[in-house]
């Protein structure tokens, strides 16, 4: 990005470490639904080998190949991403492999296996058309025949019209501010000169309201991630038809989105849209309309190396086998959805009976045919129950299941990654992620649900204890709960805070994490973090 970037970097920016971010949509086992949400075969067995390519600190790569039979590699050209890859992988004893190597010098390696998954998040928008062609490489030369490609990107037409505010950032970063200030600085400093720019009354954001309302939230955006969305050298929104090319040049063809939510069209597309879209026979046109149709600026997209599709019947019959698991309280779903196309409404006699089977024995994993087997379930079709199946695990509330046996071959290291995870709870709220060895992904668990599982690990047994125990460790860091936007004063009213938080984990959350096989003891798996946050007293 600038003359005096170590050359190794390729105009990536190295300054500023990327987030530690966790991507459900490139589990194994998300990625093998969304398959078959689309009617689409592959040959992914277990144990499986995956490769993630560009992995930033290696949150993602590392639950997976902890809670994931397989071999696991990964490469990340930012020697300080990779050091704490390594260290997330040494703490699990996972399988995984961990490379500060650039994309051709992985591609170069004689000892690179073939894989049955390859997956990138993001980098695909972020780097030179040169390590595009090594990308395209790898997936021609050491994916295997029936596996699965993944790579999220920026895509156009969504971007297209904030791409010239980026241009102008990215063009004050680099001429008007200097080295010396330190890369965030400089970003404050490009993000507040397109603002003057706007407050100018420039005719292209009075043409284009809706870029000046996305300055806005950029302003919002955490530093470490305005980097490396905005000032790479390299930074490339691409239609999807241009991506589907260069992918077909490794014999590659799209088959699904990861994102399982954008499958549910009632949602983000109008009856005329739908309809249009039906009468498109070419799926690389249909998918290019469809981008319009919802002005998509971020695509979620699984490619597969041979394309063969299932019919109807083959699919309730591979899903019979599949295990799912609730994930959220039963009351929790709602059956009212919202999106950009307006409201769709699930059907009651349907997802109730459903969510009540799912509940049962304290949220155990069920698959298909046991639910359908149910009574409450008498009036549901296969049909019906896969789609509802595929549309809550879209939603978050539901997540296919790992069988027994890959469960228990995987809990050990799990258990490991997750002690890991929580100490690090202690000094810092970067990491908002458990790995849970029954769905083979990660669960969202905010820091202070983490803090409440390491003083359950320490014998603490009641809400009470929990606050007792974490409070010291708050206090020590000169923090303080919020209230209303406010930092609580005293140590009594932290205390009692937190023991009230604590109360509402053991009664909603904990059970949950202990289906999830997050915690070491009967615990529980949960979703979300709680509304709180931290702030220097």
């Amino acid at each position: 990005m600038t003359t005096s970037a170590p050359s190794w970097t390729a105009g990536y920016v190295s300054e500023l470490d990327y987030t530690h971010g966790y991507y459900r949509e490139m589990s194994p086992l998300n990625l093998e639904l969304a398959m078959l949400s689309r009617l689409q075969a592959h040959s992914v067995k277990r144990p499986l080998r995956y490769l993630e390519l560009g992995f930033g600190q290696g949150l993602s790569l590392n639950i997976h190949a902890a809670a994931c039979e397989g071999e696991f590699w990964g490469t990340d050209f930012n020697p300080t991403q990779a050091a704490n890859a390594r260290e997330l992988a040494a703490a699990s004893g996972a399988d995984l492999k961990v490379f500060d190597l650039s994309f051709a010098e992985l591609r170069d390696r004689a000892d690179l296996p073939e894989f049955d998954i390859i997956v990138l998040h993001g980098i695909w928008s972020w780097i030179s058309d040169e390590n595009r062609r090594v990308i395209v490489d790898l997936a021609r030369n050491r994916l295997a025949v029936g596996g699965l490609f993944y790579m999220s990107y920026n895509t156009t037409p969504g971007w297209s019209p904030a791409m010239p505010l980026r241009h102008l950032m990215s063009l004050h970063l680099n001429l008007a501010t200097g080295e010396a200030t330190g890369l965030g600085s400089r970003i404050d400093a490009a993000v507040d000169f397109a603002e003057q720019v706007v407050d100018s009354n420039a005719l292209y954001f009075r043409a284009n309201p809706a870029v000046a309302e996305r300055l806005k939230g950029i302003k919002g955006h955490n530093r470490n991630y305005l980097a490396h969305e905005f000032f790479n050298a390299d930074w490339h929104p691409m239609p999807f038809s241009e991506a589907a090319d260069l992918l077909a040049q490794a014999k590659l063809s799209f088959a699904a989105s990861s994102n399982l939510v954008s499958h549910i069209d009632t949602l983000h597309l109008t009856p005329q849209q739908q309809q249009l879209l039906a009468s498109i026979a070419h799926p690389v046109l249909r998918e290019s309309v469809r981008d319009y149709c919802e002005n998509q600026q971020f695509r979620r997209d699984v490619f597969v190396k041979g394309p063969r599709g299932l019919s109807p019947q083959r699919q309730l019959e591979i899903l019979q086998s599949h295990r799912f698991v609730l994930q959220v309280s039963e009351g929790d779903v709602a059956l009212k959805l919202n999106g950009p196309a307006g409201e769709a409404h699930l059907q009651a006699e349907v997802y109730r009976p459903m969510l009540a089977v799912l509940a049962e024995r304290g949220h155990a994993p069920k698959s298909a045919a046991e639910m359908l087997a149910h009574p409450l379930m008498k009036k549901v079709t296969p049909a019906q129950l896969a789609q509802a199946l595929f549309v809550l695990t879209g939603l978050g509330n539901v997540s296919a299941a790992q069988d027994e046996v890959q469960v228990a071959a995987v809990r050990t290291r799990t258990q490991a990654l997750n002690r890991h995870l929580v100490d690090k709870a202690v000094f810092s709220n970067e990491i908002g992620f458990l790995a849970s060895p029954v769905t083979g992904a990660g669960v969202p668990v905010g820091r202070i649900q983490q803090l409440f599982l390491r003083a359950i690990r320490r014998g603490r047994t009641t809400p009470q204890e929990w606050a007792l125990d974490i409070w010291p460790l708050m206090e020590a860091q000169n923090q303080r709960l919020m209230r209303d936007g406010k930092p609580i004063a005293s140590a009594a009213e932290n205390i009692a805070e937190l023991a009230s938080m604590g109360q509402d984990f053991a009664q909603k959350r904990l059970p949950i994490l202990d289906a999830l096989g997050v915690i070491e003891r009967a615990g529980s798996a949960s979703t979300v973090s709680p509304d709180l946050s931290i702030a220097a007293a």
